[in-house]
C-alpha cells in the first residue's frame, strides 16, 4: 500500500473496536422499504413481506483477491461489494442490503478504513442497497474483507444454475476478458515500478481493461431488460472464475453439453490490442479470464427473436444433449473440448 507520508495517521487503537465501528457507520442511511432496522442492535430486522430472500457472502484477503500496490481502498470497497450483488443478480433477483465485516493489521490507520468504507458507501448508493451491520476485528497480518448481499424476488422470477435445456441459447451480457488484461498490465506496472519507483506510468492505452479489473459493474439492469423483452432464462450464472468455467457449471447442473462458437464471444477493441500487446491469445484470455461479473444465461430457442440484435446481449452459442459433451467451436469450425481453466484459489500456483 503506497502511502502518503504527510497525511494525518490515527491508530486503530485510539478507537477501539466499538468506537470504529461507530466511526465507520455513523452516516450511513436506511433507503430500502424492507429494512425495519440497521446497524445499532444485536441483529438487523428486515420485513420482505411475500418475496423470497436471497443471500451471497464473499471473502476477501490481501495478497490472494487483491494487491494494494495497485488497488486503491475506495476502489477495493466498492469492487468488494459489486462481486457479491453480481451473485444476487445471477439470481434473477433485486439487491437490497448488505453486512461488511473487516479484519486488519495495525499498520492500517483510521484514516485508510475512511477510505474503504468510502467506497462500500458510493457503491451501495449506486446500487440501492442498505448497509445493516458487519463486524471489525484484528488481523495478525493484511486485510480480510468479508461482505454479504441480501436481495429480493417474486419465488417465479428466480432463476437458478439446472435449468438448462438441451435446445436453450447461450447468451451473455457485455464483453469478456477486459478484466483479466487489466490485470495483467497492472502486474506489469507493478513490476516496473519496483524496479524503478520515479517511473511514472502511462495508462491512457489501457482505461478500460484496469476500469473493469479495479472498479466492475453488477449487472443489476439485466433483470428489467429481460422482463420488458417478456424472457426469462432458464439458467443464469455470473462470469466470477471465467466463461469457460461458468459454462461448465450450467451444463453439469442442468445435464446437458454445450457448443460455444467462438467467433462469437464478444471482446472489447482494447482487449484486442492489449493481447497482441502482451503476445496471449485472445480467446483463451476471454474464455479463462474471469472477473468480468457479466451474467451468462440461458434461454428458450423461441425467444431468440425477442433477444436478436439487442445491444445488451450476444448469442455466444447453443446446449446441447449431455452425450455430446462441452465444445469450443474454432472459427476454422474444429471441435475442441472446453476446459475450465479460470481463476482458482485454492490452486497451489496461487
Amino acid at each position: 500500500m503506497i502511502e502518503d507520508k504527510n497525511q494525518p495517521r490515527t491508530s486503530l487503537s485510539n478507537l477501539g473496536e466499538f468506537g470504529l465501528i461507530d466511526h465507520l457507520t455513523k452516516q450511513i442511511e436506511i433507503s430500502q422499504p424492507s429494512t425495519i432496522k440497521g446497524i445499532g442492535d444485536d441483529a438487523a430486522v428486515l420485513d420482505f413481506k411475500d418475496k423470497k430472500t436471497v443471500i451471497s457472502t464473499d471473502l476477501l484477503i490481501e495478497g490472494v483477491h487483491f494487491d494494494l500496490a495497485y488497488m486503491p481502498l475506495k476502489h477495493l470497497g466498492y469492487k468488494a461489494v459489486v462481486v457479491n450483488i453480481s451473485d444476487i443478480c445471477a439470481m434473477n433477483a433485486t439487491p437490497t442490503h448488505i453486512t461488511v465485516s473487516i479484519a486488519v493489521s495495525n499498520r492500517f490507520p483510521v484514516e485508510a478504513l475512511e477510505e474503504l468504507y468510502d467506497g462500500i458507501k458510493l457503491a451501495a448508493k449506486v446500487y440501492g442497497v442498505d448497509i445493516i451491520g458487519g463486524d471489525t476485528t484484528s488481523s495478525t497480518k493484511g486485510m480480510l474483507l468479508s461482505i454479504t448481499a441480501l436481495g429480493e424476488a417474486e419465488a417465479d422470477d428466480i432463476v437458478y444454475r439446472n435449468g438448462a435445456g438441451s435446445t436453450d441459447l447461450l447468451v451473455v451480457t457485455g464483453d469478456v476478458g477486459s478484466a483479466y488484461m487489466g490485470l495483467q498490465v497492472l502486474e506489469r506496472e507493478k513490476q516496473v515500478f519496483q524496479v524503478n519507483p520515479n517511473n511514472q506510468p502511462d495508462l491512457d492505452a489501457y482505461t478500460y481493461l484496469i476500469e473493469r479489473q479495479l472498479k466492475p459493474e453488477a449487472r443489476k439492469d439485466v433483470k428489467a431488460i429481460l422482463k420488458g423483452l417478456d424472457i426469462k432464462p432458464t439458467s443464469m450464472i455470473d462470469v466470477s472464475d471465467g466463461l469457460s468455467s461458468e459454462i461448465i457449471h450450467l451444463c453439469k447442473q442442468s445435464s446437458v453439453g454445450c457448443n460455444l462458437y467462438e467467433e462469437k464471444i464478444p471482446i472489447d477493441p482494447q482487449f484486442i490490442n492489449v493481447t497482441e500487446e502482451f503476445n496471449i491469445d485472445s480467446t483463451t484470455v476471454a474464455i479463462n479470464g474471469g472477473e468480468d461479473y457479466e451474467l451468462l444465461f440461458t434461454i428458450k430457442m423461441e425467444d431468440f427473436d425477442k433477444i436478436k440484435g439487442n445491444p445488451n446481449f450476444t448469442v455466444i452459442g447453443h446446449m446441447t444433449q449431455e452425450s455430446e459433451g462441452i465444445n469450443l467451436i474454432t472459427r476454422a469450425n474444429t471441435s475442441i473440448p472446453l476446459k475450465a481453466r479460470g481463476w482458482n484459489a485454492m490452486s497451489e500456483e496461487g
